[in-house]
């Protein structure tokens, strides 16, 4: 790992992958979290400047374009960077190629600070936590405000102890899960192509969401409510059919 992108090569398990063997979408922005956090704390920005100070990394954004998705027992490098800090919004770069050097993905999201008992964002600079951007050429554009749509399907969803982090809340692969589940596209094979995902307000552990949604494969809009707020909202490409 250079000072400026950590570079994790890596071989898909069993466990990573769903029955087409592809990598599972929550499985893949699992391994982005993880790049994060462990870049971070190369960065010597981990948690003695954060978790033990009472503020959390919080993710407000994603965003991935997926020429393949990585197979069952393949190897492939990921990369992930910072981008230039944008006053309390720091956004990250990733990309995963095989180990051929064939590109499958690239992905950007945008992180920030709050405070763990008021959930309000905080000021970085109060914290001294402070990120170097790196420009490799090779970011996406960064994840951006998703315009609401029409659903004309829903279902309630419980949070469970199982789906919930260290920051008290739904983990944000997890959302990927649960839409997959709601989806046929996914079940089908259909191979994912784009994600995006927005983060509104964080959902809690034994909480009950109302979960939208309208379609079942092409572009496929979801959103999802709690306690009367916006919670998320999502949208997935698949092919046709």
């Amino acid at each position: 790992m250079s000072k400026g992108i950590d570079i994790e090569t890596l071989k898909l398990r069993s466990r990573d992958v769903d029955m087409h063997r592809r990598l599972r979408t929550s499985e893949l922005f699992l391994l982005l979290q993880e790049a994060s956090i462990r870049h971070t704390e190369a960065l010597g920005m981990g948690r003695d400047k954060t978790l033990d100070k009472g503020i959390l990394w919080v993710l407000l954004m994603q965003r991935a374009e997926i020429t393949r998705m990585p197979c069952y027992d393949e190897t492939v490098v990921l990369r992930s960077w910072p981008g230039t800090t944008m006053h309390l919004l720091f956004p990250r770069y990733y990309s995963i190629e095989s180990d051929a050097g064939e590109p499958l993905l690239k992905a950007s999201a945008i992180w920030s600070l709050v405070d763990a008992k008021t959930r309000k964002v905080v000021f970085p600079e109060r914290y001294g936590v402070e990120i170097d951007g790196v420009v490799t050429g090779d970011e996406i554009a960064l994840p951006s405000t998703i315009r609401k749509q029409d659903c004309g399907r829903e279902r309630e969803f419980i949070v469970p102890y199982s789906y919930v982090d260290l920051n008290g809340h739904m983990n944000n692969a997890r959302y990927f899960d649960l839409a997959e589940d709601c989806i046929g596209a996914a079940a089908r094979g259909l191979p994912l192509k784009e994600v995006r995902t927005e983060y509104v307000n964080e959902i809690r552990f034994g909480e009950t969401a109302t979960l939208r949604w309208n379609g079942d494969g092409g572009e496929v809009f979801l959103t999802g409510e709690c306690g009367g707020k916006p919670a998320f909202r999502m949208l997935l490409r698949y092919p046709e059919g």
